[in-house]
């Protein structure tokens, strides 16, 4: 079959193999071209999977190339300026990294430079496309454990970073049903980044669902952090059972088990899905289960925990706060520093003698 879609991906670090890999594995597309402002990069990652056409300068890319469909593969940041930048290109799809952005401002912006221009927005929220994790939305939407009232997960590396992956999850298995409000607590007595985007030391969210579910979220509380094996799954705790849930597993109790039962899982690389059902977005065939609005909904959970860190309370939403309000703690000095001396968890993706990531 020829190529129908021609792809350009904006970012050629460690997170844009997944995306490469997914694109790969859909016949109709065809990845042409690739944009980084470190040229070593850019040319190993060219080199890696043959893409001869290659940029410093994302922008000349999205001007030449006449893309069908963009990546933004970059770093937090740049998530909303690059993506409103493709967006004004008018390619048919966009598909950006999670989280969608930093802040919620900038969440609706990418929505709106979406809307304007007629192109489709979606979040990589890849693990959508997990096999245990939509086998688990259906045996929940089947009723296997009844009514899920509590959701029990515990996370790491920061709300945005790791806590993004974790919040969509609780929605995605739910059904995707509405947040009505949010209460949390953070830690923050370093000077620690995540991608050069200020995190928390450590933290914990409660997120009140409109089907009456309950989901809790430790962050780093090392005490209770849950057993081994439960990174990015959770616990659900229904009328009638319990699941237990991890990418690669799903374990049932309920009333017909008569104990745990460990369910055999297969399915299709979760980058290959969420390029696939892309393309049948583009065709008008289904909704992707990736569209912005669900990427802008792990990010309103988080910023609202933050909000409800900032003024004590429990927060409704909508969230009206637009900005970081863990940036206006630490900004107006009421989370401040106790350890000095900035670090960044993710160094260790630069190159050279970079210890800090620059905007292009």
């Amino acid at each position: 079959m020829a190529k129908k879609y021609r792809v350009g991906i904006i970012g050629c670090g460690s997170i844009a193999n997944y995306h490469a890999r997914g694109y790969q594995g859909v016949e109709e597309i065809e990845i042409v071209a690739l944009a980084d402002p470190v040229k070593e990069a850019v040319d190993e990652f060219g080199d890696k999977y043959g893409i001869e056409s290659r940029y410093t300068d994302f922008r000349q890319m999205l001007d030449e190339e006449n893309l069908d469909i963009v990546s933004n593969a970059t770093w937090h940041k740049l998530h909303a300026p690059i993506t409103i930048a493709a967006c004004a290109r008018r390619p048919k799809a966009v598909l950006c990294e999670k989280p969608m952005a930093t802040n919620l401002g900038d969440c609706d912006q990418m929505l709106i430079a979406a809307q304007r221009n007629n192109v489709k927005l979606a979040i990589a929220h890849q693990r959508r496309f997990n096999a245990a994790w939509t086998e688990a939305r259906k045996l929940i939407n089947e009723g296997a454990i009844g009514s899920v009232r509590q959701i029990n997960a515990w996370g790491t590396q920061g709300f945005l970073n790791y806590s993004s992956h974790t919040f969509d999850m609780m929605r995605y298995i739910l059904g995707d049903p509405k947040v009505e409000w949010v209460i949390g607590n953070i830690e923050r007595k370093t000077e620690r980044y995540e991608r050069d985007i200020r995190i928390e030391d450590k933290g914990a969210g409660i997120v009140g669902f409109d089907n009456g579910t309950v989901g809790q979220l430790l962050l780093e509380l090392e005490e209770t952090s849950g057993w081994p094996g439960h990174r990015q799954g959770g616990i659900f705790y229904g009328e009638d059972g319990i699941l237990d849930l991890t990418e690669q597993k799903i374990r049932l109790l309920n009333s017909q088990t008569g104990g745990w039962e460990e369910l055999p899982i297969e399915g299709e690389d979760p980058s290959v899905g969420q390029m696939r059902e892309l393309i049948e977005w583009i065709e008008g065939k289904v909704e992707h289960r990736g569209q912005a609005e669900n990427g802008r909904a792990a990010v309103e959970i988080i910023m609202a925990i933050y909000e409800s860190a900032r003024l004590h309370e429990v927060v409704k939403l909508p969230l009206r706060t637009f900005s970081s309000p863990l940036d206006v703690m630490v900004e107006s000095g009421d989370l401040p520093v106790e350890r000095p001396g900035r670090y960044d968890i993710r160094a260790f993706l630069l190159r050279g003698e970079k210890m800090s990531h620059e905007n292009p």
